[in-house]
């Protein structure tokens, strides 16, 4: 572990990690075992994780607030993870903003929708539009954003004052940027700063460009996260080049930083996770620090903290 007290921030607001009892939820890729995922093998962390195991793994940090994502239930089982969320947050404290999901391209959407909104720290949906190509061919994913239901759904989330979580790939920036940019008044949060796989040369300009393209939506920030599911060997100097790239696309004001806990656990403790984006940022001013690490989340995801 390293010392990354010079640089500490005051406080952290974790905008992207999950939560999971197996017991009670269905959470189809936890329940299969021997799979190995685009990310690895996820037998480590195929056991509950609750509130207290997260607390233990931030440990010391100045975590004050942290934002759940969904994270893969059987469909049955939509509300009844939110439901175990904010149980959850009201026994710990956190997590202070739920992102839920919901299949916007189904007709029971909106009654599903109404059945998320009874809880009162649901802020949002995440459905995924990328993940890997073997992965969206399966399930059907990489045909969403041409999907007229799909844009219809989102528009929807508008008047609810709900924000979308996008999931993707680098190859799907550029048909996200167009959708997204026609509803810009959908507060947008882009997962995994666009989930940059290809660590070429080229592939990390194609990346790049991508987001230069998707950050011309103008409500929305980009979580930097989840950089280890495709790095599985990292140092803070393999993460400098993504993630000093990234904040250059979209300025402190738009970014904020995530564990991906307990996924990211996989490859590194959370104190080293969370300290290369420390150190990482030791150049950054004061104010432009507070952003990413708290203030950008707290507004997008109006924790109330």
């Amino acid at each position: 572990m390293h010392d990354y007290n010079m640089a500490m921030p005051d406080q952290i607001i974790d905008a992207h990690h999950h939560l999971w009892d197996l017991n009670e939820i269905k959470h189809t890729w936890l329940a299969e075992k021997g799979v190995v995922r685009f990310f690895g093998d996820p037998a480590p962390i195929q056991k509950n994780y609750h509130v207290p195991d997260f607390k233990d793994d931030h440990g010391e940090l100045p975590v004050v607030g942290s934002v759940h994502i969904q994270c893969g239930v059987a469909l049955e089982h939509n509300v009844k993870e939110t439901e175990f969320v904010q149980r959850q947050s009201d026994a710990h404290g956190l997590a202070n903003a739920i992102i839920a999901y919901c299949d916007l391209t189904q007709e029971g959407a909106q009654a599903e929708l109404d059945a998320q909104q009874q809880f009162p720290n649901l802020r949002g949906v995440r459905q995924i539009v990328g993940r890997s190509a073997e992965e969206d061919a399966k399930l059907g994913t990489n045909t969403l954003l041409g999907d007229p239901a799909f844009k219809v759904g989102l528009k929807s989330l508008i008047e609810r004052k709900l924000s979308f979580d996008l999931q993707l790939t680098p190859p799907l920036l550029y048909a996200s940027a167009k959708l997204f940019k026609s509803i810009e008044d959908l507060p947008l949060a882009l997962c995994h700063a666009g989930s940059p796989n290809d660590l070429s040369r080229e592939g990390l300009k194609s990346w790049e460009a991508g987001l230069r393209d998707l950050a011309e939506h103008g409500n929305m920030i980009c979580k930097i996260s989840g950089l280890g599911m495709f790095d599985q060997q990292w140092t803070v100097d393999s993460f400098r080049d993504r993630v000093l790239r990234t904040i250059d696309v979209f300025g402190p004001k738009r970014i904020a930083f995530g564990s991906n806990f307990p996924v990211d656990k996989l490859y590194a403790s959370y104190v080293d996770s969370f300290g290369a984006f420390i150190k990482l940022t030791e150049n950054f001013s004061k104010a432009e620090r507070d952003d990413m690490f708290f203030n950008t989340a707290n507004n997008f995801y109006r924790t109330g903290l």
